[in-house]
């Protein structure tokens, strides 16, 4: 025990014998205090004077109530040529269908079957669930009323506000998305 206890004193005073020697003060360091003269007697360069910043502007968005741009303009013809009437008004006492929950963009036909003559098409609610509608069913939030179905397409019409406090219906077609 005493010649490990005696080996760790001499090993200590070694190392704290190399680490006072490192921190002493070398003569030949005379170069660097002659570049660090140097470097410290030369001009320093001007300084880009700070940006001046335009004050913020709060902006009120006064298009919330307004159509938005990515949907179809209300005034549209019908197939016929004929413009939509503007004597029509949503049921709103009838009880709302699943798919009357989700926007008119968010649904997506993804297929059709035909029984006994009739077409139902296959809608995605853009959650994951697939609904199978008919004729008369409703889907999308501007009362979409189906008023036939194809294999590739369903047609529907939608009633939408008029802009001048009334009500106009709107023919919308959900295609077969490949």
């Amino acid at each position: 025990m005493e010649l490990t206890g005696n080996m760790v004193r001499i090993t200590s005073i070694v190392m704290m014998s190399l680490l006072l020697s490192a921190c002493s003060r070398l003569e030949n360091t005379q170069d660097l205090q002659i570049y660090v003269d140097d470097v410290k007697s030369r001009p320093g360069a001007e300084v880009e004077p700070v940006p001046v910043f335009t004050p913020y502007e709060a902006f009120i968005y006064g298009a919330a109530s307004f159509r938005s741009p990515f949907e179809r303009p209300l005034i549209a013809l019908l197939a016929d040529g004929s413009v939509p009437s503007e004597d029509v008004e949503p049921d709103l006492d009838r009880l709302k269908e699943a798919l009357e929950e989700h926007a008119f963009s968010e649904l997506a036909m993804v297929g059709s079957m035909g029984q006994d003559g009739e077409y139902y098409a296959l809608i995605s609610d853009g959650v994951g669930a697939i609904h199978r509608v008919g004729v008369d069913n409703y889907l999308g939030r501007n009362f979409g009323r189906i008023t036939g179905i194809s294999t590739g397409q369903v047609n529907l019409i939608e009633i939408v506000p008029s802009g001048s406090g009334g009500w106009i219906e709107r023919p919308q077609t959900l295609s077969l998305r490949r």
